[in-house]
């Protein structure tokens, strides 16, 4: 029986839009370092002591993934990389969520993002972390000719327009409910 080999514009396009997520979201915690820290101290994970260390290395794993993901050279690095990033966020909000703890900014979105714990966000990173192993699959099954570069940049475009529109949905939420009581 044949192996399934995924189309390599599929695996660029996935490849692509995490590196452009994860790329950004280490860009927003290195930007506004101090609120990712006090991000980090709420989540009550982690020993006061650590707290600015691994606010300062996750955001740098965080890019290294992104980056290492663009590249066929370092496309299996950047799968590791990506899950071991996704899955640290991940486990940290399901246990503050089995906490009862939902009332804290989730930290992903830097100084301007305000989306609070709820179960949606394991949601949205199980997808992230699915398209991680999309992208960071070889895709070899055929050589890319001139137009599935084009495919490959639509398609990303639009994984970007449904990721940024599912975090819009999800900040605003508990704004919905509070409206509509």
């Amino acid at each position: 029986m044949e192996a399934l080999t995924l189309d390599p514009v599929l695996a660029r396009v996935c490849g692509a839009a995490l590196a452009v997520v994860l790329l950004s979201g280490a860009w927003q915690k290195l930007r506004d370092l101090a609120v990712f820290e006090a991000s980090v101290d709420i989540y009550r994970l982690l020993p006061e002591a650590l707290v600015p260390l691994f606010a300062r290395a996750f955001p740098l794993f965080e890019a290294l993934a992104g980056a290492a993901l663009l590249f066929d050279a370092t496309r299996s690095a950047g799968l590791v990389l990506s899950l071991a990033v996704l899955g640290v966020a991940t486990a940290g909000v399901i246990a503050n969520l089995l906490r009862g703890h939902t009332e804290i900014d989730c930290g992903c979105g830097g100084a301007e993002g305000h989306t609070t714990l709820s179960w949606a966000l394991p949601a949205r990173n199980t997808v992230l972390l699915i398209a991680a192993v999309l992208g960071g699959q070889d895709g070899g099954s055929r050589d890319l000719m001139w137009i599935d570069y084009l495919s490959v940049a639509g398609g990303t475009l639009a994984l970007l327009g449904l990721y940024a529109a599912a975090n819009q949905l999800m900040a605003n939420h508990p704004r919905l409910i509070q409206l509509r009581n």
